[in-house]
């Protein structure tokens, strides 16, 4: 497999990180985008509403205030007579028990049908002026009943009026009442919609019939009457501009039949506050969460990477171990048949040895050679011949039934025998590392079902591994290598292979029977051995454990089925 590149790396990350970003980040911009979008939405129909209700229930309770004063002077109409009215003791009663009715009223007059004031009752001197040409007086003659816009009048204070005619018989006369302006004007402006909200009145030629808080005096034009629309009646709603070049929304409501115009407004950035501080939570929202998406997207990134890096670097060792290991086999391959072929000779040499001793014999029985010290000589070389070729007979033995591909056997098997041959087989190794092997198996060993070659390569492998540990911690001097068999119970017996080597430390000691997993210098060893061993022992039916103490040693159980057992 080839290794990713710099270039490869560098899109890898790049297409991870705009993943990671793009992805979460249009998620996150389409969410809150339709949250706010509602959001305002919801808040713009609620203000509108809320205002729209507030403008008519105001205006309701204006038009209702009105006819309630109307409704007033009509009950004296109805319950007294004129001449009861015009008498000034029974007009102060009257009056006196008007204004407890109502505060709102500021005096009370009553007039002939040529204008000229009869009686009077509040805090001007008002009796005997004549208001003939008065532009109430012609209205109230002519429509019988009149509500007035602010004015001055004699009194010089702004007022409006309420007045109402009346005939009885061929008299005609008119009673009027001021209503006070303060009164009226707090009862108009008597409404608080956020920081900026107002509530006022002015006629149909834009004079304010009540003062505007946010600037503009009673009887004076209102600075924004050039923004209402022009239309006759009923509920308007706009949004635009005051003189100050501030955005308002306004809502205008009809009274007294299109005479007055009630206007509620309020500025728009205050209205919509909420809608400006949902803004910025969603902005710092979208901050505040880019930032943590872009930093969880690069420390993920980079943990990806990292991750394949080491993958691939796993890989590339897996792939070098597989070499090794196959290059292990074919060497197993190859010396198997090096002892094949070396066994051939040894057993001519054997043949030829047992000829030679067979001669000599004869020779000696027929006196041919007489007994010497020279032939006593030849005799030792030919004794040290045979013992040296019967011993590379055996190791040439061992090594082909190593080697030997065949079908596992699993059959009764005696670790007496077994064992010491295993052993035998690294005895040398362990001498000339000055590494101690001890043998201790117990008497009357049961045997046990297994198949020979199998486990006689778990046992090599626990050997050398223990011997390889047995160097690292000691050198060629100290090491012990002890082998021990015993029964465990009725149904299995337990080999332990222990060695005072580097030992495994505990991070390591639940990974040491996984496939290519060493802790053997590269080159030294494939990782695969353990897991071999314990493959091989779990198809007998056994299973291995491994116990360990860092730089005290290590021991392996090799737990097998007893032979006959019944699991």
């Amino acid at each position: 497999m080839t290794t990713t590149t710099n270039r490869e790396q560098a899109k890898i990350k790049n297409m991870l990180l705009i993943s990671m970003i793009l992805v979460p980040l249009a998620i996150m911009v389409l969410i809150l985008g339709i949250g706010y979008y509602y959001f305002t939405t919801s808040i713009e129909r609620t203000t509108t509403e809320s205002m729209k209700r507030i403008i008519t229930d105001h205006g309701r309770m204006i038009e209702r205030f009105l006819f309630e004063r109307q409704a007033d002077l009509e009950l004296l109409l109805n319950t007294y007579s004129f001449d009861e009215l015009a008498e000034p003791d029974n007009l102060e009663r009257i009056f006196i028990a008007l204004q407890q009715r109502s505060p709102a009223f500021g005096d009370l007059g009553i007039f002939d049908e040529r204008g000229l004031h009869l009686a009077y009752q509040g805090p001007y001197h008002l009796a005997g002026i004549l208001y003939k040409d008065a532009e109430w007086f012609k209205q109230v003659m002519e429509y019988g009943t009149y509500v007035s816009d602010v004015f001055l009048g004699y009194r010089n204070v702004p007022h409006f009026i309420i007045a109402i005619t009346r005939q009885e018989g061929e008299r005609r006369w008119v009673i009027r009442a001021t209503i006070d302006s303060f009164f009226f004007n707090e009862l108009v402006k008597n409404v608080r919609i956020g920081r900026t909200g107002e509530a006022y009145i002015m006629n149909s030629h834009g004079v304010l019939q009540t003062d505007r808080r946010s600037g503009g005096n009673l009887m004076e034009p209102s600075p924004d009457h050039f923004l209402m629309p022009q239309v006759d009646h009923g509920l308007h709603y706009f949004v635009s501009p005051d003189e100050s070049g501030l955005k308002y929304i306004y809502f205008t409501m009809d009274l007294k039949n299109g005479q007055w115009r009630m206007v509620v407004r309020q500025e728009v950035a205050d209205a919509f506050s909420a809608m400006r501080t949902a803004g910025y939570l969603i902005l710092l929202t979208l901050v505040v969460g880019g930032a943590g998406i872009i930093l969880l997207a690069i420390s993920l990134t980079q943990v990806i990477l990292r991750r394949m890096q080491a993958a691939e670097q796993n890989q590339q060792q897996l792939n070098a171990q597989l070499v090794r290991a196959t290059r292990l086999a074919e060497l197993g391959q190859m010396a198997a048949g090096v002892a094949h072929e070396i066994n051939n000779p040894l057993q001519i040499i054997k043949s030829e040895y047992a000829l030679i001793e067979m001669n000599m014999e004869e020779l000696k029985a027929d006196g041919t050679l007489p007994p010497s010290e020279t032939l006593a000589e030849i005799e030792d070389g030919f004794a040290q011949i045979k013992k040296q070729v019967s011993r590379c007979a055996d190791i040439t033995q061992s090594v082909l039934k190593f080697g030997r591909q065949t079908t596992p056997r699993i059959e009764p098997m005696h670790l007496q025998s077994f064992i010491p041959d295993v052993l035998h087989m690294v005895a040398k190794k362990a001498e000339v590392h000055g590494i101690r092997v001890a043998e201790k198996l117990a008497e009357n060993l049961p045997p046990v079902n297994a198949d020979a070659s199998q486990l006689q390569q778990v046992l090599l492998n626990l050997f050398n591994n223990a011997m390889d540990a047995i160097l690292e911690q000691h050198g060629v001097e100290g090491g012990l290598l002890e082998v021990t068999a015993q029964a465990d119970g009725d149904a299995e017996v337990v080999i332990r292979v222990s060695d005072n080597g580097a030992g495994i430390s505990p991070e390591n000691l639940s990974k040491v029977f996984t496939p290519f997993f060493s802790t053997k210098p590269v080159g030294k060893g494939t990782g695969l051995g353990l897991s071999v061993c314990y493959g091989i022992v779990d198809s007998l039916g056994g299973h291995m454990e491994v116990e360990s103490q860092k730089n005290e040693g290590t021991t392996f159980l090799i737990h097998l089925p007893q032979a006959g057992a019944v699991g």
